[in-house]
């Protein structure tokens, strides 16, 4: 049971806080109250949203600008047009075929998202600092600016990772920003976090839930430092070493027993592996996690009783080279995906109803292209629980950032300088997934070194046509355990733009479109209103 003091403040937040910090391009401001933040008198009870409020932007949606972005655009996950549709003008083939334009509408959501979350920052901690809002102690204070500066750095990892070249806004000036660079922003980050971890909560499970302590900010600052080289050209493996590390021996931190624990509805909260997490819940007003909604059949409301039915037959399913990956026995794939014959509640069969009407609905592996499938082609989303009865978006929380990335984060820095002992982190990440035979969850660093097993190449009727770039993936075993574990997750663009193959490699209908496109362009709305902004090159 997710935690009624967090939702009580964040529903007060959404209501007023927002509000407080929006901004609106018209000149001529319309005031609505005689209330304003100038005029409004803070209290100690106001601490508490003040902080979480600034929470709100990660929570909003998730399905469209984070995930959609790192997960359509890479090799994992596609989202082919149907009988029923989905194709929506071209903007998810779009991702697939790296034929992204400053108009996705996808891009620009991922670009608002975390300038709002990076404004509410800057006006929360504005508050504090100067006291604009009372904190119940100086102690609570200093760990509240810290929690906010660590929020404020993962927005602007995430604006760092995606965009490069892109305005640094640490004040609540209304000035026009320019471009700084991506060098900048990545200095910006790591000091924010290195000075604000030593101030943050130590304490790990349902009172911090949902919100940055010492160990997610460490597991955000591991992150940069695993993606410094593509950030600014200067490899930073050791000091990624160094933050895992520390998370690892704080025994705070374990991996749970089962590799379903951190996507159930219930008992996440107080989970060791959880560290950083959207926590979804439909009845308390926080809602957005509807891929469920998106993958599934329609037909699958008969099997878990929805509210409402699945969107027609379906979107984002598995691409059938990566599922041939997955190795005999591994629980990943039967806990991450929906596959094979479909029975409702009381196990009955159910049956096709659009271009396949009548016959027996069995998820298949297999797709044609990219482009256009039947209404039961591709395995579809069964990672986050969907209890019955659920309503259009279930209460399964969103980890965005779990104990298993800790351990395969310094597995593969490891690797990358030549040190032992990645093979032992990654064998007891894979523990848990070979229950049945725990021999095959060994794996030793000279096989992590090895070539991915993904057979690389365009499809066209179910068939390779063009391989495209053979090139032998430097470390790409270590790139296999990353999918298997962090399927559906948002993981794998980064992931790809990392081992070198994001640019270069073809899979199902997707090849090659420029190097350029590691990076997304700003949305040309926010062009056109800032013409100090400077577009990233190509776009």
């Amino acid at each position: 049971m997710k935690s009624f003091r967090f939702y009580t403040i964040y529903l007060f937040l959404a209501t007023i806080m927002l509000g407080i910090a929006g901004c609106n391009n018209n000149l001529d401001e319309v005031v609505y109250s005689s209330v304003t933040e100038q005029t409004y008198n803070y209290s100690v009870n106001d601490f508490a949203p003040n902080i979480v409020g600034a929470y709100a932007p990660i929570y909003d949606s998730d399905v469209f600008g984070r995930w959609q972005t790192q997960e359509l655009t890479a090799c994992c996950i596609a989202l082919p047009a149907n009988v029923t549709g989905w194709d929506d003008g071209g903007i998810f083939k779009s991702l697939m075929f790296h034929s992204w334009n400053s108009e996705s509408m996808q891009i620009g959501m991922l670009w608002d998202k975390n300038y709002r979350g990076a404004i509410l920052c800057n006006s929360a901690i504005s508050r504090l600092e100067n006291d604009i809002i009372p904190a119940p102690s100086a102690a609570e204070k200093q760990m509240a600016i810290a929690e906010l500066r660590a929020l404020r750095a993962y927005y602007y990892w995430m604006i760092c990772d995606n965009f490069g070249d892109a305005p640094l806004v640490i004040t609540t000036s209304q000035e026009l920003p320019e471009n700084s660079t991506r060098q900048e922003i990545y200095d910006f980050i790591v000091t924010e976090l290195t000075e604000a971890i030593p101030d943050l909560s130590e304490v790990q499970g349902a009172e911090l839930y949902g919100r940055f302590n010492k160990w997610a900010a460490k597991t955000l600052l591991a992150n940069v430092y695993l993606n410094a080289e593509v950030y600014t050209g200067t490899a930073r493996w050791n000091e990624c070493i160094a933050q895992c590390n520390d998370i690892i021996n704080s025994g705070k931190c374990a991996l749970a027993p089962d590799y379903k624990d951190p996507f159930l509805t219930a008992g996440a909260e107080s989970s060791k592996e959880v560290l950083f997490t959207i926590p979804y819940d439909f009845y308390r007003g926080i809602v957005g996690n509807f891929l469920f909604m998106n993958s599934w059949h329609s037909e699958l409301q008969k099997k878990y009783k929805t509210v409402y039915p699945p969107n027609a037959a379906g979107g984002p399913k598995g691409v059938t080279q990566f599922i041939n990956t997955y190795q005999e026995g591994d629980i990943r794939l039967e806990d991450s995906w929906l596959m094979g014959q479909q029975f409702d509640a009381d196990g009955n069969p159910l049956y096709g109803v659009y271009d396949l009407a009548g016959e027996p609905l069995i998820f298949s592996k297999e797709l044609p292209n990219g482009r256009y499938t039947n209404e039961m082609e591709g395995y579809r989303m069964g990672k986050y629980e969907v209890p019955m009865g659920s309503q259009w978006s279930a209460d399964s929380d969103i980890p965005l950032f779990r104990y298993a990335e800790v351990l395969l984060m310094k597995a593969e820095c490891l690797l990358r300088t030549n040190q032992p002992g990645a093979g032992d982190l990654v064998t007891e990440v894979r523990q848990r997934a070979f229950k049945d035979d725990p021999s095959k969850a060994t794996v030793t660093d000279e096989q992590l070194k090895e070539d991915s097993s993904f057979e690389w190449g365009v499809v066209e009727n179910y068939m390779i046509t063009d391989p495209g770039d053979q090139a032998p993936v430097q470390f790409g075993r270590m790139f296999d355990e990353w999918n298997w574990e962090f399927a559906w997750e948002g993981y794998t663009r980064r992931n790809m733009i990392r081992f070198g193959i994001f640019t270069t490699k073809s899979w199902l209908s997707h090849e090659p479109n420029g190097d350029y496109r590691t990076l997304f362009p700003i949305p040309e709305s926010v062009i056109t209103s800032n013409p100090k902004l400077v577009q990233n090159p190509n776009y």
